[in-house]
């Protein structure tokens, strides 16, 4: 059975360690910041997590945080180990990077995952793997605790490129909603009444009927923030720009930010966005 170390411990990867720990596989976790997951053993530091890890499973907030970790992976002996990096960054961090892992034994596959902690925890979010057939077989042996939707979608860096894809076009709904919803203000019609149509409709979609509660400010639980959101808007279209292509309808979400940010939703989850997109119909 592969041992898995699992390398950074925020909402994601502490996901991903429960899950995987809770599956029966045995687990490892260490973060910069020492923090630790109920039910996950954590390693003292990283030299400990990659001797006692056969598979290193990264799940990190943005390309120094992955760039600072695979160059630090570089002074261990990493024979035998795959590299499955989970997290939303640009693919090139660790493309540039994969001849020196080989160098030092290791393989690597991009991975990352569509779904907040929440479906990582009920095993239902989806995996995107990018990698030569044999890690990516591998890399789908492993992430299979985590969730059934594992998919090997092509070589390095597609896994990334298929969730700008995926994930690009529920944020390309969710800026859509926030920017028709004004007029459901201004013309008196209920929030509620307006999601709860469009949600069990043609034009629906389970991301925002699942949400409806945290829409309303009925439940306050964040499933994925709205900061982390932005982040990865940033993400893709960086991605999109260093194939020299643009979605413009992707830089709608900095048109509502001040008013994000206005209404202190920054850390609220991603719903709030539709909600402050229909309080802008309540402006003069």
């Amino acid at each position: 059975m592969e041992r898995i170390g699992v390398i950074g411990l925020g909402r994601m990867g502490a996901a991903i360690a429960q899950r995987m720990a809770g599956q029966g596989l045995p687990v490892l976790g260490w973060t910069r910041s020492g923090r630790s997951v109920p039910g996950v053993a954590c390693a003292p530091d990283l030299a400990a997590l990659v001797a006692g890890s056969d598979v290193l499973v990264l799940s990190l907030l943005d390309d120094a945080a992955v760039a600072e970790t695979l160059d630090a992976l570089m002074a261990f002996d990493l024979a035998g180990r795959l590299v499955v990096d989970t997290s939303t960054v640009t693919p090139g961090v660790l493309i540039g990077r994969s001849a020196a892992l080989a160098a030092r034994g290791a393989l690597a596959v991009d991975a990352p995952i569509s779904g907040g902690p929440e479906l990582v925890l009920a095993g239902q979010c989806g995996v995107f793997v990018g990698g030569d057939d044999a890690e990516a077989a591998r890399a789908q042996a492993v992430l299979a605790a985590i969730s059934g939707r594992v998919f090997h979608v092509g070589p390095l860096g597609t896994g990334l490129v298929m969730k700008v894809i995926n994930n690009g076009m529920l944020q390309v709904y969710s800026i859509g909603l926030a920017q028709l919803l004004p007029l459901a203000r201004k013309a008196g019609l209920p929030l509620e009444t307006a999601l709860r149509i469009v949600s069990g409709g043609p034009a629906g979609l389970p991301m925002i009927r699942d949400r409806i509660p945290k829409i309303l400010g009925e439940d306050d639980e964040v499933g994925f923030a709205l900061s982390a959101a932005y982040k990865d808007n940033a993400v893709f279209r960086g991605v999109l720009a260093s194939y020299g292509l643009d979605a413009p309808v992707l830089s709608g979400w900095d048109t509502i930010r001040p008013d994000v940010e206005a209404a202190g939703a920054w850390e609220q989850d991603v719903g709030a966005l539709v909600r402050v997109g229909y309080d802008r119909g309540g402006k003069d």
